[in-house]
């Protein structure tokens, strides 16, 4: 069985594991031992409620139950910019006309702004190559947002992501190649490392504050603003697939997309559903594809469990679960539960049963 719950300390190894193999450019979880032991110590703290609620950072394991392993890690911030500045550049247009000259000139610029501050992000979504078929990777990162159903006084109203963006296998990125390295003396990889020890808002205090004209920055740098990087697209795809749309910010360092949507927009929220749990000794298939499928949530603050069910499971009031699975999700008889449909566009017998 696959199962979501909080991260603790025993997942250190095998997360760090997860991060050498992610190679350069995944900024939120660099391989670095103290970084993540210290990401982990604060998402505990956080499911503890020993910090205020808007400095929270809620980390998710993904837990092979059978080979007892951490095989993937997503995770929530719940507000941004509230302890350092966050940075971005809206890719936005700059029009420039003489009517005398019969010129109108629009030009596409880039502008350093600090919109996302004091919203809600996902992020550090990370899947072990052991582990991504059969639907692992849907329920890595929408279970996220059966949390925010259930607790949403917690999380602002908007939610985005930061999409990795293109770098090469060396970790060169074209951006910060034009760009960035303008201004510091130091190499992409080299400037994502520190990002992801949490000395961003120091680099781009030290970027240029004016507009920058995207034609005078090389062919190379143009042609990436935007775009995510391959290993990323599947992420992407999943996200749109919720309902996210790109809002003309970029990452200041390789100029992948920022995505946005409104929580209660976000598929995973506005289909789901809540049934009360029916403990049954009937045997249930658990082995049906990823269509097939719901993601179930005991709706725990501290003890946050995810798994799936067939649609099959769902009833009008009820959903029905052998044993095994209401142990895992420590949950029993009469229990109210959050169900979704794990693949977007497979309301079928789920979304008759709502």
């Amino acid at each position: 069985m696959l199962l979501i719950r909080p991260v603790n300390q025993g997942d250190l190894e095998d997360l760090l594991e997860m991060a050498h193999g992610a190679g350069k450019g995944l900024t939120s979880l660099p391989p670095n031992r103290d970084l993540l032991a210290s990401k982990i110590a604060r998402a505990e703290e956080t499911f503890n409620e020993r910090c205020e609620p808007e400095a929270g950072m809620y980390l998710f394991a993904l837990e092979d139950t059978e080979q007892k392993k951490c095989v993937g890690i997503s995770g929530i911030e719940a507000r941004v910019g509230l302890d350092e500045v966050w940075y971005n550049y809206r890719l936005s247009t700059t029009v420039n006309a003489s009517r005398e000259l019969g010129v109108h000139v629009r030009t596409p610029t880039l502008h350093l702004t600090n919109d996302m501050t004091d919203t809600s992000e996902i992020c550090s979504l990370l899947l072990s190559d052991t582990h991504r078929q059969g639907g692992n990777g849907l329920l890595l990162s929408r279970s996220r947002f059966l949390y925010m159903a259930d607790f949403r006084e917690l999380f602002s109203d908007k939610v985005f992501a930061e999409m990795r963006g293109v770098s090469d296998a060396d970790g060169r990125s074209p951006l910060w190649d034009a760009l960035g390295r303008r201004f510091f003396d130091m190499d992409f990889s080299e400037a994502d490392f520190l990002s992801g020890m949490g000395n961003k808002s120091f680099i781009a205090e030290l970027m240029p504050k004016y507009p920058i004209y995207v034609p005078l920055l090389p062919p190379a740098a143009r042609e990436v603003l935007s775009e995510v990087h391959d290993n990323t697209k599947p992420a992407l795809r999943m996200l749109q697939a919720e309902g996210f749309n790109f809002n003309g910010l970029v990452d200041i360092f390789d100029g992948g997309p920022v995505v946005e949507a409104f929580i209660h927009n976000v598929r995973a929220v506005r289909e789901s559903m809540k049934r009360h749990v029916l403990v049954t000794r009937q045997p249930v298939n658990l082995d049906v594809p990823p269509e097939e499928r719901a993601m179930v949530s005991n709706r725990s603050f501290r003890d946050f469990r995810v798994t799936t069910l067939p649609l099959s499971c769902i009833k009008p009031d009820t959903v029905s679960m052998p044993a095994e699975v209401a142990d895992a999700l420590q949950v029993t008889s009469g229990d109210l539960v959050r169900l979704s449909p794990l693949k977007d566009g497979n309301r079928t017998r789920a979304a008759q049963n709502h």
